[in-house]
């Protein structure tokens, strides 16, 4: 019998949260693929564990194609879950999402931008992650907060590595 998972209510931030909240992490990449492929892979619910591995499932509660507004579900390593509302989803240039409840309920706010910029060899995402957590988590997140930057940048690697695969041609 699947175990039940209740979800709490995160603050309902806007996409400049990103850039105000206690914690943020911005890492780049740099990119084989157009922005049009890009976003394929971010509607793509099946590709987010392939690079984000901490990402077990991504279940889309809303109508495709994706677009602000949208939802999905989020579940990850150890249980935790996110129900996400999109904010901006522009393809090929932005898209961005918060969590509007979480099964942790330490997760007081949590929000994500995606910034995609064409380069002359296809194009270079900054992926901007902000939180805000209460309790015990809030001591620890300055050391955790360096373990988890580094664990981000290991999901860009991650992602240039699924990208190139996916769309590889054929010389």
């Amino acid at each position: 019998m699947a175990k039940s998972t209740t979800m709490h209510p995160c603050d309902r931030v806007g996409i400049d949260y990103v850039e105000t909240a206690p914690h943020r992490f911005a890492n780049s990449v740099d990119l084989a693929v157009t922005p049009d492929q890009l976003f394929e892979v971010f509607a793509d619910a099946a590709a987010w564990p392939r690079w984000a591995r901490v990402i077990r499932h991504v279940e889309w509660t809303s109508p495709l194609p994706p677009g602000v507004g949208s939802t999905r579900v989020v579940s990850m390593l150890g249980g935790l879950k996110g129900a996400e509302e999109f904010l901006l989803w522009e393809p090929g240039r932005r898209m961005g999402f918060r969590f509007n409840a979480a099964s942790e309920k330490s997760i007081r706010a949590f929000a994500e931008r995606y910034d995609v910029e064409p380069t002359p060899h296809g194009c270079r995402l900054t992926w901007t992650l902000a939180l805000d957590v209460t309790g015990p988590g809030s001591f620890f997140m300055p050391l955790s907060g360096v373990v988890c930057n580094l664990a981000f940048r290991r999901f860009l690697t991650n992602l240039r590595r699924y990208t190139d695969e996916r769309f590889a041609t054929v010389a």
